[in-house]
């Protein structure tokens, strides 16, 4: 079965049971493979996402002198073709977002259906879990680099603003061949959430829950929450996070436990936050605070401004505290 070892297995949590996933040596099945080959064609991409997104300079100064001279004609003419390429780059994110969200619900489809458990499944198919694991990894890496770049709202403001008024002066609009008004309404949908890769993969997993009415709420929470516990044991036992080769898999699995706690607070109807959540959430903090603060300033973050039931009542205080 590869490299997928059980841990604790006489000890059943309320947590659930642990695990240690070698993230970095899994390798498909022959049943996983097919699955595995459609999700590895969008995650071959990522890293080529992940570039552009970090080479992303923004066309501020453009924008603004020709806000500042708006009858130089010049100088329009330059902050137009400044931006227009920019959008063709959002675009391609926002794009790339739509395939993920796909290669997530493939995922999900195969490691929750019957007749075996989620944790069954991890068993049997720790490719696609490390390929699951993946996505989450790519989506916290592309929105904490989206949060420090403000250039791409103001881009995508300052192109929405000067297309409309171009078309009123019926000025011939090439680029609305590749980026048309619905396309546009919903990138300026996409970008104008704080995180918005994650917020496209929470929302895939609820529609995911959704759609699929006969499969348990249960099948998919109980997912989420096992891969939590996953990530917390290979990071606070150091007998465990010591097999890996590289300290980057350590913040890969940061990166990850953060991304499913998210995903199961936005699709369980209590949250991750509640004490009756399956997710040890006290332990899933205190590891985050055991790290070097740089490592996760954004992770820490993105538990309490894109969670969705961190404020309820029902939240004891002590992890609203220990998230201040």
């Amino acid at each position: 079965m590869g490299n997928l070892l059980k841990v604790l297995t006489c000890t059943e949590l309320e947590q659930g049971p642990n695990f240690f996933l070698d993230f970095e040596n899994a390798q498909p099945t022959e049943g996983e493979r097919e699955v595995w080959n459609q999700v590895n064609s969008v995650l071959q991409d990522s890293e080529n996402i992940l570039c552009g997104l970090q080479a992303y300079k923004g066309a501020g100064q453009e924008i603004r002198d020709a806000i500042q001279n708006p009858n130089d004609f010049m100088l329009q003419e330059r902050a137009w073709n400044s931006v227009c390429p920019l959008v063709i780059k959002l675009k391609k994110f926002y794009s790339f977002s739509l395939r993920l969200e796909e290669a997530l619900q493939s995922l999900l489809e195969c490691l929750t259906c019957p007749p075996f458990t989620p944790t069954q499944h991890l068993e049997r198919e720790q490719a696609l879990a490390k390929q699951f694991a993946e996505i989450l990894h790519f989506t916290l890496r592309f929105d904490e680099l989206k949060m420090r770049i403000p250039a791409i709202q103001n881009d995508f403001s300052y192109y929405r603003r000067t297309i409309s008024r171009n078309r009123i002066n019926n000025m011939n609009l090439d680029i609305e061949s590749e980026v048309n008004n619905e396309m546009a309404n919903r990138m300026s949908l996409f970008y104008a959430e704080a995180t918005p890769m994650l917020k496209t993969l929470s929302n895939a997993t609820t529609s995911f829950v959704t759609e699929n009415k006969t499969l348990p709420l249960e099948n998919t929470t109980d997912c989420l929450s096992t891969m939590a516990s996953v990530c917390k044991v290979m990071l606070e036992t150091p007998e465990y996070s010591s097999r890996f080769s590289s300290e980057d898999t350590l913040l890969f699995c940061m990166r990850v436990m953060v991304g499913v706690i998210i995903l199961y607070d936005h699709v369980h109807p209590n949250g991750a936050f509640n004490k009756s959540s399956k997710i040890d959430m006290k332990g899933c903090i205190k590891v985050l605070k055991d790290q070097p603060a740089d490592n996760v300033e954004g992770l820490l973050n993105a538990l309490k401004f894109t969670t969705k039931h961190l404020n309820d009542e029902s939240t004891p205080k002590n992890i609203r505290t220990m998230l201040q």
